[in-house]
């Protein structure tokens, strides 16, 4: 069984990098020191009232300074990611990590992999490309405005799709990958549901294997309240059903063997 820690992690600094986007890097010893590209941390408020963590995706991992980044959307007035987006250098907060399982990053050495991700899936791709040994295609979809781009493209060839078409191919990552005519031997993908499960079907398609990181609500992050669970092929050896528990099976899985 993997590790997993609640710290007292301190803010080291954070920014503002697109519209409700932050960015956020934490100083967690021992959680950065164990975690792997698209794993996640639990994220806790201060605020009484809310008593569940929030889930946020691992964007940059530094184990050996013991840093971690992560860049999350704030979803309303109110919630715990708005109370997140005040936070400044020097203040301190629990966390709990490193939680979930990773991409599988030998699946793709040496071959010519996709590495999708779209919307606030973006930030997990970053650490994924950067520790990836293969031929890296980084497809981006955006809704609008853009976030996290230069960082990427020190990692490998992006191509981005955005709704808008305010930027690269008007349409989601298929339109951009059929507009460029790409191609890949697997793909890593993170985002939205009808995202993925467009992935699902193209890499039937093409008879390449396709990882999925799934984007559910989350509640304990740990696997015990069974709020997080997706349909998969397979019986889960914990409920006896066709059943895995996104935190705790995932976020990461075989986009043939669950449900999308």
């Amino acid at each position: 069984m993997s590790k997993k820690w609640i710290e007292k992690a301190v803010v080291i600094s954070q920014e503002s990098i697109a519209a409700d986007i932050y960015s956020m890097w934490i100083q967690t010893e021992r959680i950065a020191e164990a975690a792997v590209p698209g794993q996640f941390i639990s994220v806790y408020t201060e605020d009484g009232s809310k008593l569940l963590p929030r889930p946020i995706s691992l964007c940059e991992i530094e184990g050996e300074k013991g840093r971690l980044r992560i860049v999350y959307r704030v979803t309303g007035a109110g919630t715990g990611t708005e109370a997140f987006s005040h936070l400044q250098a020097g203040d301190v907060v629990d966390v709990m990590g490193p939680l979930g399982n990773g991409f599988p990053m030998e699946a793709g050495k040496n071959k010519k992999v996709f590495l999708i991700g779209g919307g606030i899936g973006v930030p997990p791709m970053l650490e994924l490309a950067k520790r990836l040994d293969a031929e890296k295609q980084l497809v981006m979809g955006y809704r609008d405005e853009l976030f996290l781009t230069d960082d990427l493209k020190q990692y490998g060839d992006l191509v981005i799709a955005t709704e808008d078409g305010s930027a690269g191919t008007k349409g989601n990552v298929l339109d951009a990958i059929h507009e460029n005519k790409l191609c890949a031997d697997l793909i890593y993908a993170c985002g939205p549901t009808p995202m993925l499960r467009a992935l699902k079907q193209y890499a039937q398609e093409k008879s390449i294997p396709c990882y999925v990181s799934l984007e559910e609500r989350m509640a304990c992050g740990i696997g015990a309240c069974l709020g997080c669970v997706c349909q998969t092929r397979e019986k889960d050896a914990h409920s006896n059903v066709h059943n895995a528990r996104v935190c705790k099976d995932g976020p990461v899985f075989l986009a043939s063997e669950v449900e999308i």
